[in-house]
């Protein structure tokens, strides 16, 4: 077994906290090595690697650098390419994927980390702006899922809402488990359908108005939806291009991640300094399931840390707020 493929199986392994921060520091060093980019940006900083001995010392690579570099740890080639919608004119992440059988795994266990086993849903997408591409990761997570259920009933719905309705109303008769994604404004025009309630609903937004209808806060958009809908409860994702996991949301409406991912918060005016829990400033993710590209990543999200670890996103930074992100031009 070569030293990526040992670190892989200490992955999805059951991570204490030692044990995460053990395999953080070990994949921080990997990805150092075998990431020119990531090389690149440590070196830019005058970075001594071997100095680095806590989680809290690693420099996370600002997210911009997917849209202008191929982020990969090794030199294996891409047998997928996931890239993010972006807006017209705009430019778009490219996550490169070099083992497939990682992201299933991070898909499947995540999901069922909070949900429970895959097999007990039917799994319903409504994203439209998604199935237009051929090269959405989110379209491509809810194709494993499918999969790993088998239901006779999961499907992608672009614009046939009526159809999605109908499947609806069936499914909410036998009782059966439903597990319904959809783009912002997707599921608020759907709502307005005043769709089937039962117990066994779950209904998750993933964010995006795609300019389709005026942007909102999360609170006032599950507002509108659980007005129209009659629902007493919607569920998030926070999830990206650049992840192969995803955060959740769980009973406290705090989104939680798996063990293999975790949440800090730098502060909004030093981006290599970390603030305390409570206090909100730019997230941070560890996500070490990203073994192949970087794990550590400085996103443009605003949020915060609650007792337990879960996380609130607060909003994004304006682009003349961004700290620390000049060195991208020199790289």
């Amino acid at each position: 077994m070569n030293y990526r493929d040992s670190l892989l199986q200490r992955i999805f392994s059951n991570l204490s906290d030692n044990g995460f921060q053990n395999l953080a520091l070990d994949v921080f060093r990997y990805q150092a090595q075998e990431n020119q980019v990531y090389s690149s940006w440590l070196q830019a900083l005058g970075r001594d690697v071997d100095s680095v001995n806590s989680i809290s010392e690693i420099p996370f690579l600002p997210v911009e650098f997917f849209k202008s570099h191929r982020v990969m740890s090794g030199h294996q080639p891409a047998r997928l390419e996931f890239r993010s919608s972006g807006t017209t004119g705009s430019a778009t992440s490219t996550h490169y994927i070099y083992d497939t059988t990682v992201y299933h795994q991070s898909i499947i266990s995540g999901f069922e980390h909070v949900f429970g086993p895959a097999s007990g849903y039917t799994f319903l997408a409504l994203l439209p702006s998604y199935l237009e591409r051929s090269d959405s990761s989110l379209v491509y997570m809810m194709q494993v899922l499918m999969d790993q259920s088998r239901k006779e009933m999961n499907g992608f719905y672009m614009h046939n809402r009526e159809e999605l309705l109908t499947v609806l109303e069936n499914l909410s008769l036998s009782g059966e488990k439903v597990w319904l994604i959809g783009v912002s404004y997707a599921l608020l025009d759907f709502s307005e359908f005043t769709p089937p309630v039962w117990d066994g609903l779950t209904v998750i937004e993933t964010g995006g108005m795609k300019g389709r209808r005026r942007e909102m806060v999360r609170e006032e958009l599950h507002a509108c939806i659980k007005q129209n809908w009659k629902l007493p409860r919607i569920e998030s994702e926070y999830g990206m291009t650049e992840l192969l996991s995803q955060g959740w949301t769980g009973k406290q409406g705090y989104f939680q991640t798996p063990p293999w991912m975790k949440i800090l918060i730098r502060d909004s005016e030093d981006p290599f300094s970390l603030v305390s829990e409570g206090v909100a400033g730019g997230i941070n993710i560890l996500d070490l399931a990203n073994l192949d590209s970087c794990s550590f990543i400085s996103t443009s999200d605003l949020g915060k840390i609650h007792p337990g670890g879960n996380f609130e996103v607060l909003g994004r930074f304006d682009n003349s707020d961004v700290r620390g992100c000049n060195l991208l031009a020199e790289l």
